[in-house]
């Protein structure tokens, strides 16, 4: 006789036992760790809706969830905000579609827009789907040198001159964690988008320890491009970053950032790198590609409650291009600033 799936809300008693289950799964991802969640109710003010299943006393699911409020009213429920990945986690296909059943109520009861989830995998799900995102991953090689032999010709240039030509250099330590800031702010202002707040980039090695690290990409004393990164399992998620203006330009920092990444990943025993997501006409798309990496097709899906669409609120539409504009007109400490509530909007 099968089990009988029982699903009720986390509590935080569970945490230990959700992380162990997550870490334990296949498809697991940092982003299904009760520490992103914790990071994110503390700083965007979002509310937990995770979801457990059990067989008996037996933990077989878990769906990390939010519940996020909308700029102008109403809410969203997502698998998960400020994340690539998301989803339910379960023993069986079975248990992931109950989970996902049990949202879908949640989700009509609350009468929220919508309920998202960001899936790497293909869920074989039968809800809306979008093709908007791609992710990067690829399996890291045994030796360091074997990193930039297998670059693309021309990119594998760039960096060996950013190397030995310009004298660039990459250093590790979460004591850089203000020079990443500061640039990923820089470049959010020039994008025209909102950044993050700078109390949840300082909460990150809070909550997560050694399983988060900072790069720094400099010449001489002169800081050129940083990195921060999630140290999940076997793999390195590179996640938020920034570079000087005319850095890449100059010195091609970018380049030389992610060659010495890769490399310090492979001597540090990961074996793969997880280049993170991107739009399809975004200009990091491009750069990932000539990096050597293939671009999977991220498999979000949705359930559609009160929007009539998939949400649309993304740099490559242009009906924002006016706030773009604005935004990447104001000055740096005061969009640093404004990100601190406007990130809240945009999960």
């Amino acid at each position: 006789m099968q089990a009988r799936t029982t699903i009720r809300p986390a509590q935080a008693a569970d945490d230990e036992r959700r992380d162990e289950f997550v870490r334990a799964h296949a498809h697991g991802t940092f982003f299904h760790l009760a520490g992103w969640r914790n990071v994110i109710q503390r700083f965007m003010g979002h509310e937990t809706r995770d979801l457990l299943a059990f067989h008996g006393e037996d933990l077989v699911g878990v769906l990390p969830l939010m519940s996020c409020r909308g700029l102008f009213g109403g809410s969203q429920l997502i698998s998960m905000p400020y994340a690539v990945y998301g989803g339910a986690l379960g023993l069986t296909a079975e248990i992931e579609g109950e989970l996902v059943q049990h949202a879908q109520r949640m989700a009509t009861q609350e009468r929220v827009g919508r309920l998202e989830l960001r899936y790497l995998d293909d869920p074989k799900l039968d809800l809306v789907a979008s093709d908007l995102y791609h992710t990067f991953i690829r399996e890291l090689p045994t030796e360091i040198d074997e990193v930039l032999a297998r670059m693309p010709k021309k990119a594998r240039a760039e960096a060996r001159k950013a190397r030995k030509n310009h004298g660039l250099e990459l250093s590790e330590g979460i004591w850089f964690l203000d020079d990443l800031i500061r640039l990923f702010h820089r470049n959010k202002r020039a994008l025209g988008s909102p950044g993050l707040p700078v109390g949840f980039f300082r909460a990150l090695p809070q909550e997560f320890g050694d399983r988060v690290a900072v790069h720094l990409v400099r010449r001489g004393s002169e800081p050129l491009a940083a990195v921060l990164s999630f140290l999940y399992e076997d793999t390195l998620l590179a996640y938020y970053s920034g570079t000087a203006e005319g850095a890449d330009r100059a010195y091609s920092a970018s380049n030389f950032m992610y060659l010495g990444l890769q490399e310090w990943a492979v001597d540090h025993g990961f074996r793969y790198f997880d280049f993170g997501r991107s739009r399809k006409d975004a200009g990091a798309f491009g750069f990932k590609v000539r990096q050597g990496f293939e671009p999977q097709p991220l498999n979000y899906r949705y359930h559609l409650v009160r929007d009539s669409g998939l949400p649309s609120l993304t740099p490559s539409n242009p009906k924002t291009k006016v706030l773009r504009d604005t935004w990447s007109k104001l000055p740096l400490w005061l969009t640093t600033k404004l990100s601190d509530r406007a990130a809240r909007y945009l999960p």
